[in-house]
């Protein structure tokens, strides 16, 4: 952990007190050093990581309106460049010149007390949000948006494969829907906990019933799922990846063909976050029961490297508060 200057912002830009950030798989590549972007020249060490965050504005630069001071917020991560042609379109989450915080180009994270955003990228919080949840905003806007890519409606049978945060979290918006929810994991821990949540069935492979599914979410990191998937999926329905694995994934697109299925890819909750805070300001979706613990700053290498804090719950996210 290092001592440095308070940020200043610069025009356009706020400054945040961070009240909660959250760590996240993409964190611990980072840690690890196995992150694609270490290797494709879109970032370098040293860097401070930290890109699910809420908090309180507490400066504003040239430009941007002082009413924003006080106001708690989060933020998209995904900053782009704002002139290109995708931007234009509105698909900054996919610029080639983007900055990602705490990921990409260089842009410090919110694993410190402070963070500079681009007064565009915030999303007020109302008070029905909590700290807990502001900082489960990010990770729902991507499994909101897998959700609404398998285009789920009630009645619908969805398998999740992938019981972490992002997986469990668009579980529990499918549920939200209206769907008959299925959970595919690998520990008993984890598929227990998903149980808890609200899913009508948790499920190993080698136990995963015959049941037909009219979407499946692989928000797994395993390379055999997306191929795994399509074979579970029902003819005319639908496969969204958005788990990362450390492999290259291949599929029989001979299978997808004569199968009908849509398959979609998604990158980042930048689509979904507005509304994610609807869903969770109304309590239609509660994402803290994911939240095991919180710590502190000089607890968080440890948590990188895979140790679990004392009396942690059975979630799979951890918290920091970098006041504590």
């Amino acid at each position: 952990m290092l001592d440095v200057e308070p940020p200043v912002p610069a025009a356009g830009q706020v400054v945040v007190d961070v009240e909660r950030a959250g760590l996240c798989g993409t964190d611990v590549e980072f840690f690890t050093g196995e992150m694609a972007y270490l290797h494709q020249g879109h970032a370098r060490y040293p860097m401070r990581v930290g890109h699910e965050w809420c908090g309180t504005v507490a400066a504003v630069g040239e430009g941007v309106d002082e009413r924003w001071i006080g106001r708690r917020v989060t933020g998209d991560t995904m900053l782009g460049c704002g002139r290109c042609r995708r931007c234009r379109a509105g698909r900054r989450h996919v610029c080639d010149a983007r900055h990602e915080i705490g990921i990409r180009g260089g842009w410090p994270g919110a694993l410190a007390e402070q963070v500079v955003v681009p007064v565009t990228a915030l999303h007020p919080l109302p008070e029905e949000v909590d700290a807990v949840a502001g900082a489960m905003v990010e990770p729902g806007g991507n499994a909101l948006r897998a959700v609404q890519a398998a285009e789920v409606e009630p009645g619908d049978r969805v398998l999740v494969a992938g019981p972490g945060a992002i997986g469990l979290l668009a579980a529990s918006f499918a549920l939200a829907q209206g769907a008959e929810v299925h959970v595919l994991g690998v520990s008993e821990r984890s598929l227990a906990f998903a149980r808890t949540l609200g899913a009508h069935g948790a499920w190993t492979a080698e136990r995963l019933p015959a049941l037909p599914f009219d979407a499946v979410i692989d928000a797994s990191t395993s390379s055999g799922l997306p191929a795994r998937a399509l074979e579970l999926v029902e003819p005319g329905g639908r496969v969204v990846c958005i788990g990362l694995a450390s492999d290259p994934s291949t599929i029989d697109t001979r299978a997808m063909v004569l199968k009908d299925v849509t398959m979609t890819g998604v990158l980042s909750g930048s689509g979904g976050l507005a509304e994610t805070i609807e869903h969770y300001a109304c309590g239609e979706v509660d994402p803290r029961p994911l939240v095991a613990a919180t710590v502190g700053l000089e607890e968080v290498a440890g948590v990188l490297a895979g140790s679990r804090p004392d009396g942690a719950g059975q979630g799979p996210k951890i918290h920091v508060d970098p006041r504590r």
